[in-house]
């Protein structure tokens, strides 16, 4: 009742709701407040005006709640801070004109991204800015500076160490790229270019991003057994964190197919024996049991890498360098769980494969999986969906304190690919599936690691809380309703169950219905 009632005052109040001369711009009456900071939820009113939260608490006989320009009833909802994705992928499509309102991000609840995640983006960050600004946000984005970019700046796709010089000018970009308000370095040695980086090359340009009180968020060299293994490659992230003076993160963490299933719990004890010593590592990580990335990503050799992708198609071209590689595709696809567990996502080359398996489409073909596999490198990579890790994994890393919520997940036109369903779903599904029915987590710690720790983590003042003087980045959702609808067959849906969300103060969803306002900003640190 209190939705509906609400629903049909905002239709008059929006555009007053912060042009008011006295009283709130918006009250939201007796929500169940989860305030983010794991505590059990209390009944409150709140009050804002403008962007900022100016009263929590019993505003019953407050003059200002009698003037409020739109008043919200939240009784039987859930109230929280707005939810931030750590992790997101969207950023090129935040800055089009047909997308930059965000609304699968905003019906999950989220109020603010952080991008240019895995050492990918650009490394002109006032120039993504401007183009994020240029048609308007729906939520707020918090920039990274890509380590891959900034390699790829000074050193292209060569597989080699950078000389002094060299290695000032990308100590420069991402000097530059802090100044410019980044919230810290991200990485991803897993891939080329960045796996072509040392160890002393990530400590060197993470010092440069920890002078500026920056974070260090990795995509980390191995999550199953490629190379130097799972182990030893959050033993970097912990070693970088520690020599660099910086919050480390262990981004998307996972144990990633068969071979490594179990050593969630080696690596628990890891980051935690770190902690004690007083290393800050933390992780984030999506709640599903599949992975995404795409066939260069999971399958390619990194040698043959070197040089970009015109040169790995030469390389494949000439019949001892593709035996070389095939052998190692076949090596990597019994490492991922077989070609069955594989599920094309995005294939503009030939979207009839989107949504299918590679095991499927090769038998169709009469084709081994890994000779498909690279011929379909011709018409670019394709985006992979990758069934390769356990429940009992998934509980083990969500259960700690230090583990944030992200989605890994992009945006795009509704229709268009075959996304993974994380893209729609991520934050509702933790809540539904993981707390609620499962109990995997506490509603109040899945709440707490999509809010205040991140926005900790992050360093991101007045955001992920519910209190006087906060930013107004808020969700109120119904409990019952909450979930994820997207899946892996019909991905692209919206969630379900929240109700009104407010991006600095403005309504962004109001009565489960996106409203159109595009309050996002760019942050700075």
């Amino acid at each position: 009742m209190g939705v509906l009632r609400a629903a049909v005052l905002v239709a008059g109040a929006l555009t007053s709701a912060c042009a008011t001369d006295a009283g709130f711009d918006v009250l939201i009456r007796g929500g169940r407040l989860l305030d983010g900071s794991g505590n059990p939820w209390r009944r409150v009113d709140i009050g804002v005006e403008a962007d900022r939260i100016v009263a929590v608490g019993d505003l019953g006989d407050d003059p200002d709640a009698a003037r409020a320009a739109l008043v919200i009833d939240a009784s039987g909802l859930i109230v929280t801070p707005g939810f931030i994705d750590v992790h997101s992928h969207a950023a090129a499509a935040l800055a089009t004109a047909e997308l930059s309102d965000a609304r699968p991000l905003l019906m999950q609840g989220i109020t603010t991204v952080v991008v240019n995640p895995d050492g990918s983006g650009p490394t002109d960050l006032p120039a993504q800015r401007r183009a994020l600004l240029a048609d308007g946000l729906g939520v707020n984005v918090a920039l990274m500076v890509p380590h891959a970019g900034v390699r790829q700046a000074v050193l292209g796709m060569e597989d080699r160490a950078p000389n002094a010089e060299e290695l000032r000018a990308m100590e420069e970009l991402v000097r530059s790229g802090m100044e410019e308000g980044a919230f810290g370095l991200s990485s991803g040695p897993f891939y080329a270019p960045g796996s072509f980086a040392t160890t002393e090359e990530l400590i060197a340009l993470a010092r440069v991003a920890a002078a500026a009180g920056g974070v260090y968020s990795s995509h980390i060299r191995d999550e199953a057994d490629y190379s130097v293994g799972v182990i030893a490659a959050v033993e970097e992230v912990i070693r970088i964190a520690e020599e660099a003076d910086l919050p480390g993160v262990v981004t998307h963490v996972k144990v990633l197919g068969p071979r490594v299933w179990g050593l969630s719990r080696t690596i628990v004890e890891l980051v935690e024996r770190a902690r004690a010593r007083g290393v800050e590592v933390y992780a984030d990580q999506y709640p599903y049991e599949a992975s995404g990335t795409g066939i260069v990503g999971a399958l390619v050799p990194r040698w043959a890498q070197e040089g970009g992708h015109p040169a790995l198609l030469a390389r494949l071209r000439e019949a001892e360098q593709r035996a070389r590689i095939r052998a190692e595709v076949v090596d990597n696809l019994d490492r991922r769980g077989g070609a069955d567990r594989l599920l094309f996502a995005r294939y503009p080359a030939d979207p009839s494969i989107e949504g299918r398996t590679l095991s499927a489409i090769a038998e169709e073909r009469g084709a081994h999986p890994a000779d498909l596999a690279l011929d379909l490198l011709g018409g670019g990579d394709a985006g992979l969906i990758s069934f390769n890790m356990t429940e009992d994994d998934i509980a083990v890393f969500m259960r700690r304190p230090w583990t944030m919520t992200a989605s890994d997940g992009g945006l795009t036109a509704p229709g268009e690919g075959h996304p993974h369903p994380r893209w729609y779903g991520t934050f509702p599904r933790k809540i539904r599936r993981y707390a609620l029915e499962d109990g995997v987590v506490g509603l109040e710690d899945a709440v707490r690691s999509m809010t205040s720790l991140s926005a900790g983590v992050f360093g991101m003042a007045d955001r992920g809380v519910v209190r006087s003087g906060a930013i107004a980045d808020l969700v109120i959702f119904d409990l019952e309703r909450i979930r994820d609808a997207a899946t892996y067959e019909d991905p692209h849906r919206l969630a379900e169950g929240v109700e009104w969300v407010l991006v600095g103060g403005e309504v962004a969803v109001a009565g489960g219905e996106p409203t159109g306002r595009l309050a996002g900003r760019v942050l700075s640190r």
